[in-house]
């Protein structure tokens, strides 16, 4: 049986954000478990026994090769691929860096990572999941502003 597929999966992403205020983005690799060819905010599947914040910490270690802290939760997205018949539920937290520099650790599952001001975020190109935390993101920076 697999994850996101016979059953409901668990997954958790990151909107990470450097310290010149951009957010960082994968574009997803024709290995990909879904959405290939979508950039999206990074993250992956939660381990049995893992808590959400090291599953998100380890994966973009193993991913990407740096390091982040984890701030806060941002959102919990319904990640409901009906193309691909898959279902995920994806809490996604705003996360910083704390060091190193971002590189492609798994070239099958990403095809290029870049870092973007809020206003150039492929919007149309992104994932389901991303699409939605973007929304959310958007949302709370709009109620910071808010008196």
């Amino acid at each position: 049986m697999k994850q996101g597929i016979d059953y409901i999966g668990v997954g958790v992403g990151a909107v990470i954000r450097n310290s010149e205020g951009k957010l960082f983005l994968a574009l997803r690799g024709k290995a990909a478990r879904n959405e290939a060819g979508t950039w999206e905010f990074p993250g992956g599947g939660v381990e049995f026994g893992e808590g959400l914040e090291h599953a998100l910490i380890r994966e973009v270690r193993e991913e990407y090769g740096f390091e982040i802290e984890v701030v806060e939760l941002l959102d919990v997205v319904n990640h409901i691929i009906p193309d691909e018949g898959q279902h995920w539920v994806s809490p996604t937290f705003l996360c910083r860096v704390t060091s190193g520099a971002p590189s492609i650790l798994e070239p099958h599952k990403c095809d290029e990572i870049g870092w973007f001001r809020l206003e150039d975020i492929p919007v149309q190109k992104l994932s389901i999941a991303s699409k939605k935390s973007l929304e959310s993101l958007k949302k709370r920076l709009a109620a910071m502003e808010d008196p």
